[in-house]
This record gives structure tokens, sequence and C-alpha cells, in this order.
């Protein structure tokens, strides 16, 4: 008999379950976890999913947990600042730089950086030994000896016991940076600061010791070299010190992110097919769940209104204040509020699909993108780091040939230093810290930023080519006239026949012909055969006759476009209409003219966009008169009309090829190629998803505004960029003949290797409060 028998005979009323959370068989016991719901106990493996289950029992109890989908890999993907290329599963350091990885996303609930914490206490050992190593060594310049007191060559020995656990506990961390650097020849700032440190300290170890190893003539009176314990001590304390200011400046530029994400509340109430309602956690809401939303309260999801009438206020998304009319049939937006009314909703995009999550997506994932000058910081970085080390090693040996006796102090003193001081770890931050910051800056403002090249792309644009649409235009056109053009078919008919095969459309302007049908309570007939014919219109079979909506051509009928049909058209064009002509296989039956409200703003937004340096060309699909007479309203300077998708790219290549640097702002289908081909694509957030997911800057508010937004913040952005570089490289080229002591004739002193940490950290902590600075743009 097996032992499984055995059991079951010696134990005949134990049974196993499983659990409702994660899966697992449960040995039920008296000391199970369990509770009922439903008439029906349920068993857990631990306190975490009997908890799971407390918190929402009627998604587990009904088994809806098991329709999320199942990933066999859930970690988290890291990334290295400095190179995004680089990504992995889990944490780690970057094989090339050596630094920590970082999460490729950011949640609400994300705890602070653990390289923050470790770092953090290594900074402080390192102070709390460096405090009484500096006094140690520099006490006498104040009118405190505490060498004298404490005793030649004991004091050696104290500073040795001082030193060492910051240089072989603390600055482990570093060490590993640097050998990896220098093993993968990827030589940084990390090779000199292990290069100007391990010199230091084990040219002190040495000289504590084994001092019989050096000539007497550096010998100082207590028989032992002088050493620099305390130099190799302050300086890994000087780079922490820059190391945490980088790591708490990189946590705040994600607090726009965090922002973003604490609009979505933490539970949704959900509401059962027995109408009874409960708070479940927002995770365990899924696509087709039905939610209330009660007044002053966020919208969880994406979603639909199934029931009820109120005002949201879609200020996240739009910039704009005014709240917004839903009800039945209406889309809402997960993290907008709910005004005045309670609404019953059905969830349609959830977790990662929601708007929200992808607007953190698109800037987390701009923040750890390279703009194309930091190629030239990448490129210097790589000859600097050897030709620095080149100058410290010859640095070294003028020194000791022909500097003053003892020469070889003055040798290690010199080498160090200029390892230490042109560490170019601001020249790594230079780029990334701005980018970053940017970025963060651009979400507060409803600007977000796909990667690093499209803002410093924007930054160099001289002309903006837009769509009327949705763009300069409010994209909520209305129907003003229908005209008959067959005697037999009424205004009703035709609107009818139009609004039918409307319904399968997305065009905004198809939405009004929809909503004018719908105003007449107008019974629309199911259109069967739809098709789009792009930049032409749209045709169906209605009740089994072919009609179409747009252009006659597609039916081959121009010829049967009259002189008065024309004269119609024009007049109502040149008032800013955009005309249909509505046509059966055969003949055609009516047009119907829509005007679309120019946006509030827009005429000042061009005004804008001209003091910036750009020029503005409109490219629409409508016809020259209605474009002619947008254009002039509110100020463009050139507008090309009846433009195909492919008709608006080769406007974007014409242009560009004339050496110009174009942008293109659009919210359309037909606008995705034209975006896509431009040298900075602009989507409208409110517009389709192929136009976001085209464009390397999409502008929430959706209007003009939201364009000038982008160019300044490109603007500042690249001459913040431009700033640090210079903090970076002044520091540099000023700091490494200083280091190697070209100025020793005239003051008669080197620098010290403390100092030259000092200014190492210094140029850093520069760098990073330059680009915090950005934090405070206005827009």
């Amino acid at each position: 008999m097996d032992k499984k028998s055995e059991a079951e005979q010696s134990n005949p009323s134990q049974q196993s379950e499983i659990d409702p959370v994660c899966g697992m068989q449960v040995d039920v016991i008296e000391d199970t976890l369990s509770t009922d719901f439903d008439g029906k106990t349920f068993h857990f493996c631990s306190p975490k999913c009997f908890n799971k289950f407390d918190a929402d029992p009627w998604f587990y109890a009904s088994g809806s947990n098991q329709k999320i989908e199942k990933s066999s890999d859930h970690e988290q993907e890291y990334t290295c600042s400095m190179h995004p290329e680089i990504v992995q599963k889990g944490p780690g350091e970057c094989p090339i730089c050596g630094m920590a990885l970082e999460p490729t996303s950011v949640s609400a609930n994300d705890e602070p950086s653990h390289e923050l914490i470790d770092f953090t206490r290594r900074f402080w050992l390192s102070i709390i030994c460096s405090i009484p190593l500096l006094a140690i060594t520099m006490g006498s310049l104040i009118g405190l000896p505490f060498r004298s007191w404490i005793g030649e060559p004991t004091v050696i020995y104290v500073e040795f016991v001082l030193a060492t656990p910051v240089v072989l506990w603390a600055g482990i961390p570093l060490f590993k940076r640097g050998i990896k650097s220098i093993v993968t020849w990827n030589l940084n700032m990390w090779t000199l600061i292990t290069l100007g440190v391990g010199a230091a300290y084990l040219y002190s170890i040495v000289a504590t010791f084994l001092p019989s190893l050096f000539p007497e003539s550096i010998n100082s009176g207590s028989g032992h070299p002088q050493v620099y314990y305390e130099a190799a001590a302050v300086i890994l304390a000087l780079v922490f010190m820059g190391q945490v200011l980088e790591l708490r400046a990189r946590e705040r530029t994600a607090d726009a992110i965090r922002a973003l994400l604490d609009l979505a509340p933490k539970t949704a109430r959900r509401v059962l097919p027995n109408d009874m309602e409960y708070d479940a956690p927002l995770e365990n809401i899924l696509q087709g769940d039905r939610l209330r939303v009660r007044p002053g309260e966020a919208i969880p999801v994406d979603a639909k209104v199934v029931d009820g009438n109120s005002y949201v206020d879609e200020s996240m998304i739009t910039g704009e204040p005014i709240t917004l009319a839903k009800s039945n049939g209406d889309s809402v937006t997960g993290g907008t509020i709910n005004k005045n009314g309670t609404l019953i909703i059905e969830a349609t995009n959830v977790g990662a699909d929601t708007m929200l999550s992808k607007i953190v997506t698109m800037v987390s994932s701009a923040q750890r993108s390279k703009a194309p000058i930091q190629g030239l910081a990448d490129t210097v970085a790589s000859y600097f780091v050897p030709a620095v080390v080149g100058i410290s090693i010859l640095s070294f040996f003028i020194w000791l040939f022909v500097g003053p006796t003892p020469s070889f102090p003055y040798a290690i003193i010199a080498a160090v230093s200029v390892l230490i001081i042109a560490c170019p770890c601001a020249l790594g931050l230079a780029t990334p810290m701005s980018i970053m910051t940017a970025s963060g800056r651009g979400a507060q403002a409803g600007v977000l930023i796909k990667d690093a090249t499209a803002l410093e792309l924007m930054s160099k644009i001289d002309t903006l080519i837009v769509d009327k649409t949705g763009t300069i235009t409010e994209g909520k056109p209305s129907v003003t006239m229908i005209k008959i053009l067959s005697p037999y078919h009424s205004e009703d008919r035709i609107l009818q026949i139009a609004a039918a095969i409307e319904k399968g459309s997305e065009h905004p302007l198809a939405e009004a012909i929809v909503a004018a049908a719908s105003a007449r309570s107008l019974q629309l007939p199911s259109p069967q055969d739809f098709k789009a014919h792009t930049g032409r219109g749209v045709t169906a079979l209605i009740e089994g006759k072919a009609y179409a909506v747009g252009n006659p051509t597609i039916f081959g009928l121009t010829d049967k476009i009259t002189p008065e049909m024309q004269s119609e058209q024009k007049s109502l064009s040149s008032q800013g209409n955009t005309t249909f002509y509505i046509s059966s296989s055969t003949k055609i039956i009516g047009l119907i003219a829509i005007s679309d409200p120019i946006k509030s703003n827009a005429i000042e937004a061009i005004k804008q966009l001209h003091s910036l340096g750009i020029k503005v060309i409109m490219a629409t699909g409508d016809n020259a008169l209605t474009a002619k007479a947008v254009a002039d309203k509110v100020g463009i300077d050139e507008f090309k009309a009846e433009a195909l998708p492919e008709d608006k790219k080769k406007l974007v290549d014409q242009i560009r090829a004339t050496g110009a640097k174009v942008a293109m702002a659009g919210d359309g289908v037909n606008d995705a190629p034209a975006l896509a081909s431009a040298d900075v694509g602009l989507a409208m957030g409110t517009g389709a998803d192929v136009a976001v997911e085209s464009a390397g800057i999409t502008l929430l508010q959706g209007d003009l505004t939201g364009i000038v937004r982008a160019r300044k913040l490109a603007i500042a952005s690249l001459r913040n960029i431009r700033q640090n570089l210079f903090l970076a490289f002044v520091y540099n080229t000023a700091g490494v003949p200083i280091a190697a002591g070209i100025l020793y004739p005239f003051t008669g002193a080197l620098l010290s290797p403390m100092l030259a940490a000092l200014a190492m950290s210094l140029s850093s902590f520069c760098v990073v409060m330059n680009s915090l600075r950005l934090r405070r743009l206005k827009l």
C-alpha cells in the first residue's frame, strides 16, 4: 500500500479542494483558511489568497479571474537609463556602463529605488568615516592639530581603519562598474573613479605596511611615506553624493507619471447581473463588466455609457475645463471625473489598454530614449576617457622625473587628481536628465513625447502641415443645408440614405449626417456591402440599391454634375461649408452641406507658430473654396485642397526635399502616412489610434495650442541639453590641466584629489539642477 493510501485510511475525512484564487490544490484540515460565499465554502492555500478573495469574492467565485490572460513570465523588464537599448527581465547591471538597471514601467504604488536606498546607506557610511579623516589631515589648518595629538605613526593606522570600510564596502558597487567597463572596454566615468580611488588606496596601503619599499627621501618624519586614505574615502563620499542626488532627481521625474496614474481610482463599483453592487479592486475589472460611477467619482476604465446621464470633466485629456454631456452610447475615458449624475458604464478597455495606461507607457518610453545629440556626448566620452588615462599616466611620469623632491608623492597626486576631476559623469547625465524632465513636464501639459528624437527634431522644425478637420476646426460638424437635386427624392429621404450609409464610417462629418437624421427621428435602414473609398467617399447597398456619399466619380458620374450644381457647391464652399454629393448608381440625387466651426484658439495659435518661426500649410481633403475660406480666416500661409492620403504624404516629401524640416499634424486614418513620413508627426490624441501610433508626439488637447506647447518644450529642452553639455565640458576641459599641475609653477601647490572629486561632483550637481529647471517651464 502506498503512502497516499495509508494517509487516506488514517484520515478518511480529509479532502482536497481547489484554491479559487491561485488554482492550487488545498488539503482541507482543521486549520485551513476558508470562507463562505453565495452558499458555498471556499478554501485557500495562504492568507494572501484569502485576502484577495475577501476583497472581491464574486470575481473569484464566478471564475472570472480565469478570463485574465495568464503570462508564463510576469517579471518586470529593466533597462539602462544611459543605454535604453539594453533591456532584460529582472534587475541587474548594464553590460555597457555598469549602472543599475531601472524598471521600464512605473506604477502608482512603486517603492523607492532599491539602488537609491543602498547608495544612501553607503553615502552616509562614507560621510561618517570621511569627516574624522578630514579632521585628522586638515585639522591643523583651523588650529586643531589632531595628528600631533594622536601621534605618528598611530595616526596612519587610524586613517587606514577609517578609510577601509569606505573603500572595501561602500565603494564595491562603483568598483564593479569600473572593472566591468575595463573588461568590456566600454571606458566611462567608472573607469576613472576605479583607477583613481584604487591607485590612491593601494598606494597608501603599501606605504602603511611596507614603508621600506619606498626611498628614504619620500618618507615623513614618522618613517612612512605620505598616505592618501582621506582622498580615497572623500572621493567616494562625493561620488555617492552625486549619485544620490541623481537618483533622487530620477525619482522626481516620475512624479508626473504617478500623478497621472493616481487619476484612476483603486476600486470600481461592479454591478452584477442580479443588480447587486460592490467595490472591486481595479485590477479585477474585465472588459464587458458593468460599473456604476457616482457623482464626483473618477471613471475607473475606458468604457461606454449604457445607462444614465451626466456631465464629465475631461480636462485630463482635452486640457479644457468645460464638462461634456454623456448619455447612453457615449464613450468615457478612465481617469476623467463624473460630475453630477450617476452613470452605468460597460468597460471597453482595461488594464494596459486604457488611454491612461498608454499615456504612461509613452512618457516612460520617451524618458528612456536617446536624442541624436546624445550621440555627440557618447562619441566624445569614448575618446575622452582613454585620453584622460593617457594624460594621467603622462602626468605621473613627468612629475616623477622633473618634479620637486620628493617627486613620487607629487606624481601620485597629479595622476589621481587627473583621473578623478575628468570623470565624465556630468557628460553622461547632460542629455538623459533633460529628456526625462522635459517628458514629465510635457505630460503635465498634455504633450506626450514618444521618443527623444522627436523632441530634438521638433526644435528644428520650420514648416508645419496641418489637417483641417479636428485640428483647425472643432471636429464637431453639423449639417447646415440639404439641397434636393432629384425630383423623386425629399430632404428626409436624401438624409436618410446618407445617414444609413455613414453609420459605418468613423469620419467626423459622417457623425454629423447621422446626428442630423437622428434629430429628425428618421428610421435608418441597415446598409449592406459598406465600402470606404479613401479620399473619395463611401458606398453601400440601401434596400437593395447602390448609393454613394462623397465624390460622384465613385460611380463615374462626373458628367452628371450640371453648372447649377457646381454654382451651388461653390457658393456653399466659399462660406466654409464642406459639401457631399449623394448619388445612386445612375444619377446625383442631392447635396449636403456641413459646417465645422473653427476652434476658438486657432487664430491665436497660428500667430504664435509664426512668431516661433514656423510656416503653416493646411492640407485637407476638402475642396479648394472651403479650404481657402478656412485658411484666410485663421491666417494660414498656404493650403492644399482635395488632398488624398497619398497627396498629403507627397506634400511632406516634396517640402522635405527642399531641405525644410517638416512637422505634420493630424488626427485621422488618412493622416497616418504623412505623419510617419514627416520629420516629426504630431497626432491629436482625440483622433484615430493609427494616427497616434504613426506620430512621434501626441497632443492630448487636440488643437494647435498643443503644437505651440510642443515647440516651446522642444526649444527649451535642447537649450537645456546644450547648457548641460557646456557645463560638463567646461569642468572637464578646464579641470584636467589644473589637476595635472599646470598651475604649480605659479601657485606652488597641486590640486588635491579631494578637491578634484568635489569639482567632479559639483559638475554633476549643476547638470542635475539645471535639468530640473524644466519642471518649472511655462508652456
